[in-house]
């Protein structure tokens, strides 16, 4: 078989300067969603939190201007401006408009260092319609300004000044990224998180954007011990004294705390070189080996005959533990440039040791907590048998019942997970609307009778013996707990679909707390929905429907059409719709609105989650009172 097409020098494709950032953006910041919008900020900070680790930047500014830009400013050394001995150019202009220029690849300039890679500022640079760049140093002010990646003009001096530090303003580019609004509530909770990690660093931010005008100022002089005490301000902790220690092995600085609650999940953050990593990594795989060894080697001093042996696993010890490990590397090996996972093969042992050798030395100091830490873990291993067996009971009936669909599931035709819908319908009279008005081939149908357990209150084995909570694991299909497997995962699509109404609102609460808690991976592949059904009909002359949402449409749809008189029925529940009303408002894939459920940022999620459904009832009542002007009232 013959190719007329000349494959030749000619047809390999060189991308220059920056065009390859432009052409290949996720290879640099991930996703061009809000993840990667947000990314751009953090390229340009972690550059200014370099300079305050070096020694010199006490404070750092963030704006999001009234035009949709962000401004970082520092006062740091201020990059350097003068001309570059062999490229010939400023090495400002280096920086901002060269792959892998910088000052990082040198120990002698930052001993530690996030941005690694030196992309970040080059980067972002690239993404962006405009950026303006304005160092002060040795008393001036000098300025360059680039449009998508390029140079307006060479680095000029444009004023004096008598303070040193660079300030880096950027409008992302609205052709690359999906979105380029910002989001005020993620940039302060990783602002925060900053502040909490170099304790001693001032923060500063500004929403300058019409309607807004927020400023907010983080200050931690406590570090990361405060960060635990804010992520466990919700719980009913067990552990008096914060276990803390700082220490440098090897140029390895390594810093963690934890603490101790009554609740049944774990709260771990690992970072490197003040940068979260997602996937943990060495440090994570040295601090948990440490903390199982460690607990262990307590219990075996102090256990009953009936408990000698007792092993704890790493479930065991870490159940009811929020824990903040940060370590600080010369050349930290990141697995990829968003540096989700940390790969430093030496960190794993420096960690474990140093945690080993003051953790062993805390509870001797602090007997109480000691006892009561080694409780909770004992608990906890007890537990666990019970909870195993409760998963293995419902993958075993699974398996041995008609391939283990409950009798109440109405399965869809398709045997195609991308194509097939999983609706979990709250009552039996929408239930049944929802089975005739479906799309059979494509849409199975759960329903739900009474309102689901609270997840976050009970163990796993409490949860399956909720019979509605068992069978909707088995029609899921993927197991729970350790047996999750995602790839097994029946339907791409699972939406919640429950009233528009304050019960409604409940039940999508303590379905969306089973699966954070236990179906996890559901939510982060992307695959949990919910739906949103319709509060009104409206009707206009004879046959001109309308179906609203909430009030707030409803009154605009009135006062655009304020010289007709509609007929207004309101919706008490899904129940009240026949089938083909609910198939056009709320399962037909044509007209249908869905909102897909997202971990944005899952400290800040599990912390809301713990408020909200936990047992302590003041911090539901705090919480509730700080927001309550945001409740929409369904009266």
């Amino acid at each position: 078989m013959s190719d007329n097409t000349k494959y030749s020098a000619s047809s390999i494709t060189v991308l220059k300067g920056l065009e390859a950032v432009r052409t290949r953006p996720g290879m640099y910041i991930g996703p061009t969603n809000e993840v990667g919008l947000h990314h751009m900020i953090w390229e340009i900070v972690d550059n200014s939190i370099d300079e305050y680790l070096a020694g010199h930047a006490s404070r750092i500014e963030i704006s999001i201007n009234e035009d949709g830009s962000i401004t970082v400013t520092d006062n740091g050394r201020g990059i350097p401006v003068d001309i570059h001995p062999t490229e010939k150019v400023s090495a400002l202009e280096l920086a901002a408009t060269v792959l892998h220029a910088g000052g990082k690849f040198d120990n002698s300039n930052y001993k530690v260092s996030s941005g690694l890679h030196g992309v970040g500022l080059s980067v972002v640079n690239a993404l962006s319609e405009e950026v303006t760049i304005q160092v002060h140093k040795d008393g001036k002010i000098y300025q360059q300004e680039y449009s998508e990646g390029k140079p307006k003009y060479s680095v000029k001096e444009v004023g004096k000044t008598d303070k040193t530090g660079t300030s880096v303003t950027f409008k992302p580019d609205a052709k690359i990224f999906e979105t380029v609004e910002f989001n005020t509530k993620t940039v302060l909770t990783k602002m925060r998180q900053h502040a909490y990690l170099n304790g001693g660093l001032h923060f500063k931010f500004a929403d300058l954007r019409e309607g807004k005008k927020y400023h907010y100022n983080f200050h931690f002089e406590g570090g990361i011990r405060s960060y635990i005490r804010h992520l466990n301000q919700s719980l009913k902790v067990i552990q008096d004294e914060i276990f803390y220690v700082t220490d440098l092995v090897d140029d390895v600085n390594v810093e963690v705390a934890l603490q101790y609650s009554d609740d049944l999940q774990s709260r771990e953050l690992f970072f490197g070189n003040n940068v979260l990593n997602r996937d943990g990594g060495t440090h994570q795989t040295g601090f948990r080996m440490a903390l199982t060894k460690t607990l262990n080697d307590y219990i075996a001093g102090i256990v009953t005959e009936k408990d000698k042996d007792m092993k704890l696993s790493g479930d065991d010890v870490r159940e009811g533990l929020t824990a903040i490990v940060s370590v600080k590397v010369h050349n930290p090996l990141f697995e990829n440039q968003t540096k989700t996972k940390l790969n430093n093969p030496e960190v794993t042992q420096i960690v474990r040791k140093i945690v080993e050798d003051k953790l062993k030395a805390f509870l001797d100091e602090h007997p109480q907590d000691a006892k009561n830490i080694a409780a909770r873990a004992m608990l906890a291993n007890k537990a666990r048998a019970a909870a195993k067996a409760a998963r293995e009971s419902v993958v075993r009936k699974g398996a041995l019942e008609g391939g283990g669909l409950p009798g109440k599931l109405a399965d869809c035709a398709s045997k195609n997970p991308a194509d097939s819908e999983l609706c979990i319908v709250e009552g039996d009279s929408a239930g049944g609307s929802a089975k005739n008005g479906r799309d059979r081939h494509t849409q199975a149908i759960f329903p739900l009778r009474g309102k689901p357990i609270n997840s976050e209150k009970y163990r796993i084995d409490k949860v399956l013996s909720n019979e509605e909570m068992a069978d909707l694991v088995r029609a899921l299909g993927i197991g729970i707990g350790e047996l999750i497997d995602i790839n097994k995962l029946r339907y791409h699509k699972v939406i919640i679909m429950a009233d528009a109404d304050v019960d409604g609102g409940h039940i999508n609460t303590l379905l969306l707390t089973m699966f954070y808690r236990h179906l996890k991976p559901i939510v982060e592949g992307g695959y949990l929905y919910l739906a949103q059904p319709p509060l009104f009909k409206v009707v206009f002359g004879v046959n001109e429907v309308i179906w609203v949402q909430n009030d707030q449409e409803l009154e605009k749809l009135l006062a655009s059409r304020k010289n007709q008189t509609p007929k207004i029925s309101r919706f008490k529940g899904l129940g009240e719709m026949d089938a083909e009303e609910l198939w056009q408002t709320t399962m037909n894939p044509a007209t249908r609105t869905l909102k897909r459920v997202d971990i944005a940022d899952a400290a800040e999620a599990d912390k809301t989650f713990e408020v909200l459904m936990g047992e302590e009832v003041a911090p539901r009542k705090r919480f509730i009172q700080a927001h309550s002007q945001e409740a929409e009232l369904d009266i």
